[in-house]
């Protein structure tokens, strides 16, 4: 009889720990997974029945999904006791997740091209849908996919002869460049004055204001009068009438969705109470509001200010995965990773048409010893704290990005980046394809606390309405830096560790192929430290290093460009080492050339001796490197290249970019640079397309005579296209470009030397020779 108790009690237990240990299924909307599941019908149901669960048993849950769309009333809110949680999405992607709600419209025309609806006197929002199509906000100047910042942009967009046609001014909201170009401003028009001008309020979303606003880079929306264009929709809150310009759809059977909703996904934790090992995977995302009217904050002494929120939000927690979802038409930060996480997994997602960055990994400046928050302030010395590391743990670390294609993001916000990274430690960003971004691909606040490895990346299309910035981009504003560059240099003389206090592990940059067109492929921008950067593509900016200290540049391929060395202080520690460069070394401000900057292959014998003029590449020889196949991207050395002489080796070519078959089928890839850096037989002879002119140096007393210059030298443009970068100049074919800058140009060779070198400057002067006369111009370098 014991035997037999015994026996029981042992079955029972088992069959306890079992339960314990076992995956429990809630299917929402009826969705079977097996006989054993809880059937719910909405996704908070099944939030309800998941902590029913847990608080009975440690079991796995899955709340499986539906192939249909879930429209929240509020966020999901995953807490601690949703941990060991998936939430898994039907098979081929069918499942959404949006943030906004499908609204029942009885339209009638309001004139022959704009349809009108009255809606809920309740209802508010800021992004419209329409049979799953984005429409455009009523805007000055009209939507154009090719028009440059905010896909257009407008000098006179509030210029007080436009404010002066609209009935109703207060409410319209006014996007603006930085003056430099560093990110943007976004302001609510208040009122107006007696002068016709828009009263601004907001615009606090930039680090770096003193510069004020751009002149040109302009644009104006939620104007009922600049309704004028298909797709384009406006909303009177005072009237609750939705007014809707369609374009070949009929109104009546569309599906019309309105965004309300901030966030979709908040997975909240603590530091003490972490969330742990949840699970999202499968699902589409969509329709979050816009979030540029929210309370931002500085990241530390960068140029960036951000909303501390995302459609997928996530905050103390350890081993959260975010896989195989698709992101799209969210209205702010798409995937927010603030304060303490660990071990954290975004991996194969697909991140596309939304307005501010990707990825962010954000800690929390109570962790940053002596914080300074703008750029001209600073901690005294004899008030810093001088330990190294962080104060707390209250910042991401341990955290993974891999195989994600990102691109199209960034597309109301400029200070946004494919993945963002401040106040985070050792953390890893490996094979993603990240391109057609306004500003850096990949960027890096600080040094707070460094460990990063950014690997096997495809980074290119960026940049594309800012300047001064990189395809990947750091600043390195940290405890040792200071605005006044001779304090900074008595501050460190006399403490140099000092300088590793903040950047306490070396970040790695490796095997990456980076492409910027208006910047640098690699920009280590002020004072960033403590890097190895090595076995990269960079196909057209080269590499910048500004003011930083302990960094290793070695290895890396820059084509029909090279080495940017800025403003480098004295014992700064710094390598340049074993690279093929394309031209001379573009160093501004230099009080020493660092440790080491020797044995790096140069495209001619001309350009190696003038830097060994300078006291370096004393080791450092030139040629031809012999790419396997550079115009299909091949660079790859020959057997006899010279490159292997100073001590380079091979790059492996065949894995840049995201891995995942699915995305990769339908990801981008680079253009592929046509080379002119490489001196040969061909050089002088050569044509080159140059932002949409085709151009040749002046090689004959023919052309020298038909074009009235004093010497066989300059630059002919034999051809420019339509609606070109060019064509936008001012520049006309026949025109002999003989200077540029500061310098004189002899040759296509050196027009290319001296345009990348200023080309983060957008704007260039250069002396043309027309009609046999010589002409100053001003030229800008895009759209």
């Amino acid at each position: 009889m014991r035997c037999c108790c015994m026996c029981f009690i042992l079955f029972s237990l088992l069959l306890i720990g079992c339960k314990k240990s076992g995956v429990v299924y809630i299917n929402v909307s009826g969705h079977t997974q097996s006989s054993k599941t809880n059937n719910v019908n909405t996704i908070p149901d099944a939030f309800i029945k998941a902590t029913e669960i847990r608080e009975k048993s440690n079991a796995s849950i899955v709340i499986q999904l539906g192939p249909e769309d879930y429209y929240l009333d509020q966020p999901l809110t995953i807490s601690p006791i949703l941990s060991n949680l998936t939430l898994l999405g039907a098979e081929n992607g069918l499942t959404s997740i949006k943030g906004s709600q499908e609204m029942e419209l009885s339209w009638s025309s309001y004139d022959e091209n704009i349809w009108v609806s009255d809606v809920p006197d309740e209802i508010s929002f800021d992004q419209l849908f329409v049979n799953g199509e984005k429409q455009i906000l009523a805007r000055y100047p009209n939507y154009n996919e090719d028009g440059g910042h905010w896909q257009g942009f407008a000098e006179d967009a509030i210029a007080p002869e436009r404010i002066e046609t609209w009935l109703k001014p207060i409410g319209a909201i006014f996007h603006v460049m930085h003056g430099g170009e560093w990110g943007g401003f976004h302001y609510l028009i208040t009122g107006v004055n007696k002068e016709g001008e828009a009263i601004l309020s907001k615009g606090h979303q930039n680090n770096r204001p003193s510069k004020g606003i751009h002149d040109k880079y302009r644009m104006v929306e939620n104007v009922f009068e600049e309704l004028d264009s298909p797709r384009e929709w406006y909303l009177d809150k005072e009237k609750n009438k939705l007014y809707l310009w369609t374009d070949n759809i009929d109104i009546h059977k569309a599906k019309v969705e309105a965004v309300h909703l901030k966030h979709l996904i908040n997975i909240s934790g603590t530091i003490e109470n972490p969330v742990r090992n949840v699970t999202i995977d499968n699902i589409h995302f969509e329709h979050t509001k816009r979030t540029i009217m929210e309370d931002y904050e500085p990241l530390l002494r960068s140029d960036w200010t951000i909303y501390r929120g995302g459609a997928i939000y996530v905050e103390g927690s350890e081993s959260v995965v975010i896989k195989d979802c698709e992101l799209s038409n969210l209205g702010g930060n798409v995937v927010f990773v603030s304060n303490y996480n660990k071990d954290l997994l975004i991996e194969g997602n697909h991140i596309h048409d939304c307005d501010a960055s990707a990825v962010s990994f954000i800690g929390s400046p109570t962790a940053v010893r002596s914080p300074s928050f703008q750029y001209g302030e600073y901690v005294d010395y004899e008030d810093l704290d001088t330990i190294a590391g962080p104060k707390n743990e209250l910042y991401p670390r341990n955290c993974t990005v891999t195989d994600n294609l990102i691109y199209r993001i960034g597309r109301l916000e400029k200070q946004t980046a494919g993945v963002q990274i401040s106040m985070a430690r050792s953390i890893t960003v490996r094979h993603n394809s990240i391109y057609e971004v306004p500003r850096a691909g990949i960027n890096i606040s600080e040094g707070t606390w460094g460990g990063h490895l950014l690997e096997y990346n495809d980074v290119f299309d960026t940049v594309l309405e800012s300047g001064d910035h990189g395809a990947f981009n750091s600043w390195g504003r940290d405890r040792f830096w200071h605005p006044v560059r001779a304090t900074m240099d008595s501050i460190v003389a006399l403490r140099p560790e000092m300088v590793l206090w903040d950047a306490i592990d070396t970040t790695v940059i490796r095997n990456n192929r980076f492409r910027c067109d208006h910047g640098w492929d690699i920009d280590l921008d002020d004072g960033s430290t403590n890097y190895h950067i090595y076995n990269n593509i960079c196909l057209n900016g080269g590499i910048k290093l500004r003011e930083g200290f302990h960094r290793t540049v070695e290895n890396n391929i820059t084509l029909n460009n090279g080495f940017h060395p800025h403003v480098w202080f004295k014992d700064n520690g710094d390598i340049f080492r074993r690279n093929i460069v394309m031209g001379n070394h573009k160093n501004i401000f230099l009080q020493e050339w660092g440790k080491e900057v020797d044995y790096n292959l140069f495209p001619s014998e001309g350009a190696l001796r003038k830097e060994q003029e300078k006291g370096v590449d004393k080791n450092s020889t030139f040629g031809d490197p012999l790419f396997v196949d550079s115009k299909k991207g091949d660079y790859r050395l020959e057997e006899d290249s010279p490159a292997f002489k100073i001590g380079f080796k091979n790059i492996d070519m065949d894995d840049f970019g995201v891995k995942k078959p699915e995305l990769k089928a339908i990801a981008k890839t680079p253009p592929i640079p046509e080379l002119w850096g490489i001196v040969n037989a061909d050089t002088k002879e050569m044509t080159l397309d140059w932002m949409g002119a085709t151009i040749k140096t002046i090689t004959t007393m023919a052309e020298r005579s038909a074009a009235g210059l004093k010497e066989t030298a300059g630059v002919v443009l034999l051809d420019i296209e339509d609606e070109s970068i060019i064509s936008k100049t001012g520049l006309q074919p026949g025109d002999v470009i003989i200077q540029y800058d500061d310098g004189e140009v002899a040759d296509i060779l050196g027009l290319m030397d001296v345009y990348q070198k200023y080309i983060w400057k957008e704007k260039i002067d250069i002396v043309v020779v027309r009609n046999q006369e010589p002409h100053k111009l001003t030229i800008k370098t895009k759209k």
